[in-house]
């Protein structure tokens, strides 16, 4: 903040970085006007418009990322109901935005979609605190080991070959019982993995798929192989294979793998040994092979187990692809939580919490634009290279527009102190 020179109490430049709620948004960051000359068009009037860049804007910056504490953030705004009323029932078209969002990221080299790009499928739970939220229940936490109210969302992630990634889309999981009590359909989290799959082959989103064990299975595999797609997946280490003309537990054939017949390879700084061989799943309707991977070349259990169907894949290729699995998918979950807001919609109503997830993949696109460019935007004044710098460099910018407006109404319109701590809600 050193670039900053005002005679402002120090206090509020420390309050805004902090969080502490006042409305100290004066003008609309430089990437949310860009956004909003990109997208603006699918919204159907100038008050729309102005709640999409405020909600896009809260994302990044505001301290939490509700609709309510969105809209304190302004220091010029309607009522927070007019912002609640646009999220839930708003005359916009969400898919629309999204796939425009997706338009708009294949008009630049290092995001665009590629034959070497992939596309890495997992779903992650995001928690809330109340009860009464449609679709929410009681999930079990594997990574915490409790179980939590939650929305269980499984998202399809696209990773370029230049290292950028960002998500394409998405389907929210609802429990059977919730399906009963609501007399829809229940589709569970394998089917919602096919239809991930049938929506990006609909796009023409090219790149293979990647996912991890819990979506290793027949129907998965056999249904992306249909669409001549390529795939790698973590298999089980309990998961039966045909082997030698007979059925065996994939952990029965690493166990028996000679350390002699195991190969070292590298990727960078690590090393590892495996052993690859063309074998068959029962129910997959196709040859598969199978990467065995242990850390050391003498240990006695190996550390994972690969499955891909490009049977003529050498071994660098398909761990290349499955090392996107964790850029995908982790990184996108830990930076929407952390970073946008991923979680703290409040919003009881479905379409409402919907938007909400779609405004937070835009939100992160509009940011991985800005990263690792090859000099700083003249906004930023520094090279960007993660989403919670690029959130940080965005809220100074806007402190910097709130300081040059309060040195405007003085200088410009003769505005005493207390008139702008009035308007900016300033103790």
């Amino acid at each position: 903040m050193g670039f900053l020179t005002t005679n402002i109490d120090s206090n509020v430049s420390d309050n805004i970085m902090e969080g502490i709620t006042m409305p100290a948004i004066v003008k609309f960051p430089s990437v949310v006007e860009e956004a909003l000359g990109r997208l603006g068009h699918l919204l159907p009037n100038e008050p729309e418009r102005r709640h999409f860049a405020e909600y896009l804007t809260g994302l990044m910056i505001a301290h939490k990322k509700n609709v309510s504490a969105i809209n304190r953030e302004f220091a010029i705004t309607t009522d927070q109901s007019c912002l609640n009323r646009w999220v839930t029932g708003g005359n916009w078209d969400e898919e629309a935005v999204n796939l425009d969002r997706l338009a708009w990221l294949q008009e630049s080299p290092d995001t665009r979609y590629s034959p070497q790009g992939v596309i890495a499928i997992d779903n992650t739970l995001i928690d809330h605190d109340g009860k009464h939220i449609e679709d929410a229940g009681y999930f079990w936490d594997h990574a915490e080991q409790r179980h939590k109210i939650a929305h269980d969302y499984i998202i399809a992630n696209y990773i370029c070959p230049s290292g950028k990634h960002y998500p394409l889309e998405f389907y929210r999981f609802v429990k059977k019982e919730h399906c009963d009590e609501q007399g829809i359909q229940f589709v569970d989290h394998n089917e919602f993995v096919r239809w991930l799959v049938d929506w990006t082959v609909k796009q023409q989103i090219s790149g293979d798929f990647v996912f991890d064990s819990y979506f290793t299975n027949a129907a998965n595999l056999n249904h992306i192989h249909h669409h001549q797609r390529a795939y790698v997946g973590d298999l089980k280490f309990n998961r039966k294979i045909q082997f030698m003309g007979r059925d065996i537990r994939a952990d029965e054939l690493a166990a028996q793998i000679k350390p002699e017949d195991r190969k070292e390879i590298r990727i960078g700084d690590s090393k590892q040994w495996y052993f690859t061989k063309s074998i068959r799943i029962p129910d997959v309707n196709n040859k598969v092979r199978i990467v065995i991977l242990w850390a050391k070349k003498n240990d006695k259990q190996a550390k994972k187990m690969l499955v891909c169907n490009r049977t003529h894949w050498d071994i660098i290729r398909v761990l290349k692809v499955y090392r996107c699995r964790w850029t995908g998918t982790e990184c996108f979950h830990r930076d929407g939580k952390q970073h946008l807001g991923m979680g703290e919609c409040q919003l009881r109503n479905g379409r409402g919490q919907t938007r909400h997830m779609y405004m937070v993949f835009l939100a992160y696109s509009v940011l991985m634009r800005q990263l690792r460019q090859g000099r700083a935007r003249e906004w930023a004044r520094e090279r960007l290279t993660t989403i919670g710098q690029a959130c940080m460099t965005v809220l100074r910018q806007t402190l910097s527009d709130t300081i040059e407006w309060v040195i405007e109404r003085i200088d410009g319109d003769n505005w005493d102190f207390s008139r702008i701590k009035f308007q900016l809600a300033l103790p």
